[in-house]
């Protein structure tokens, strides 16, 4: 199943609303989709942006780019996904991770479980999720959550997509059973959470598709592939940031070239790129920082 190729664009630390407005209608008229923010302590709200941005450009679908699981319990994270989708006219896509990062969970005081306990904990929230949005009611009894919801008391406007992003074969898995996007990252974790580019690298990228479609089974054509572009610089400057990139990763220029995870080169290398990575892997949904640089790429290929 080919999709049309569609664009996103991630912002956080945006201090003032203004800020959000503008930026927001940056991306709304240079023809992106979506507008994602992150949940890390130290930047705003996930779901507070969401709503100016989501005010501000009426045609944006909105969402976090992911929540950390660890964060939030599955009720009270409904209730605020299902209110913000019905505030927004049905534009919500709810992004979802199993959290990381050992330095947040310290300063905040909660903890962060150990992986498998963390990523089994991350399937179960997802399955609680589905059932509080999809009907308002929950009875769940496992070791990490116990629910008795008859009656959520907000329903959102239509049924909330969810995107899953994550690197580990686990994550993987959960989300060929549970997503509507999938999002490829590239990102493992050092020994303290933080994330490294790991997986950048074509073999990495392939063997997570192959993860994702033996996982889905019949689900397959029902999931979005997406990419978390981590860096994109359109036209000149391009042959200085591949060689920092990829000395800065430890990769060769022709693996630079090829990770899906880095847009840099004239628009049509860029576009060529892209149709490539489609045919390849699947990938037709690519979240980006710079909007304005990729204008040009966005209005070649959006809805193709």
């Amino acid at each position: 199943m080919t999709r049309p190729f569609r664009f996103a664009v991630q912002r956080s630390s945006l201090t003032t609303r203004a800020e959000v407005e503008r930026f927001a209608a940056i991306a709304e008229s240079n023809g992106f989709e979506e507008y994602y923010t992150s949940d890390h302590l130290g930047d705003e709200d996930p779901f507070i942006s969401l709503m100016i941005a989501a005010a501000a450009a009426p045609s944006l679908k909105v969402g976090p780019l992911v929540l950390n699981n660890e964060f939030h319990h599955p009720v009270l994270l409904a209730r605020t996904a299902a209110s913000v989708d019905r505030f927004t006219d049905g534009r919500l896509i709810l992004g979802l991770g199993t959290g990381y990062m050992q330095s947040e969970h310290d300063a905040a005081g909660i903890e962060l479980r150990a992986p498998g306990e963390r990523v089994t904990r991350f399937e179960q929230s997802i399955r609680a999720l589905r059932e509080l949005l999809d009907s308002q009611t929950c009875h769940m009894e496992t070791e990490h959550h116990r629910l008795a919801i008859d009656d959520l008391g907000v329903a959102p406007v239509a049924r909330v997509p969810f995107l899953i992003g994550g690197f580990g074969r686990r994550v993987v898995g959960i989300a060929g059973r549970h997503a509507d996007i999938y999002q490829f990252t590239g990102l493992g974790h050092g020994p303290d959470g933080s994330p490294m580019p790991v997986g950048f690298r074509m073999p990495d990228v392939v063997q997570r598709a192959r993860w994702l479609t033996d996982a889905a089974g019949d689900r397959i054509d029902h999931i979005e592939r997406s990419a978390l572009v981590q860096r994109t610089e359109v036209g000149a400057d391009a042959s200085a940031v591949r060689s920092e990139l990829a000395e800065r990763w430890d990769m060769s220029l022709t693996e630079v070239d090829e990770s899906p995870f880095v847009l840099v080169g004239s628009v049509e290398q860029i576009i060529d790129k892209i149709e490539g990575l489609r045919e390849r892997l699947g990938i037709s949904h690519f979240v980006v920082r710079d909007p304005e640089a990729m204008a040009p790429v966005v209005a070649a290929l959006a809805g193709r």
